[in-house]
């Protein structure tokens, strides 16, 4: 017999409320999660893809929540079907989808910040991840770059420039997380990257 609350869902968002950045979840949040489960229908979302959520949360995700929206809500599944998917590629085509990306990576190769690691560009079917020191860094190295963004606003500034040249394509930037924002098509917000 299902004693939840109709009509409620509780959304949590992954990184920063239910683990520290692209950590993992902590024994007594899950607990906590699954208590509230039983109480009314729970959600998690995150701007990562499924596969770094699952890292995060753990291999039955799919199934330990009622919703899980990954790439901001561009991809969604109530259980373990999947209810929703957006598609960035189709939304752009890939000629723009090709000048932005080249753009921002030669954008990316021409800033001077401390240090750059790899994949600065990460390709998500709802939206693309831009990250100035690249996804490859280390935990130590997003905290030093979290701490010189709040100075530098690398980030801010960069989307100033892409939102300028690319305004032709009616995209959403949303800055969020420690080292990077999202790219998205009109609708879509985060408040993560």
């Amino acid at each position: 017999m299902d004693c939840r609350k109709t009509g409620v869902l509780a959304l949590f968002d992954v990184d920063g409320t239910l683990t520290p950045a692209r950590k993992v979840i902590s024994q007594e949040m899950l607990e906590f999660m699954q208590e509230l489960r039983k109480i009314v229908a729970v959600g998690v979302v995150g701007g990562s893809d499924l596969a770094k959520i699952t890292e995060q949360l753990g291999k039955t995700v799919i199934s330990d929540y009622d919703y899980v929206f990954s790439e901001n809500g561009l991809v969604a599944h109530k259980g373990s079907k999947m209810i929703g998917n957006q598609s960035f590629k189709a939304f752009l085509g890939d000629e723009k989808l090709k000048e932005f990306i080249n753009f921002t990576l030669h954008y990316i190769a021409d800033l001077d910040i401390p240090i750059k690691r790899g994949t600065f560009i990460e390709f998500r079917s709802g939206m693309l991840n831009v990250s100035p020191i690249g996804r490859n860094c280390s935990q130590e190295e997003r905290e030093e770059f979290e701490r010189y963004d709040k100075v530098h606003g690398i980030r801010t500034k960069m989307v100033e420039v892409l939102r300028e040249k690319f305004a032709s394509l009616n995209l959403t930037y949303s800055i969020g997380g420690q080292i990077s924002f999202d790219d998205g098509f009109a609708g879509f917000s985060s408040g993560m990257g």
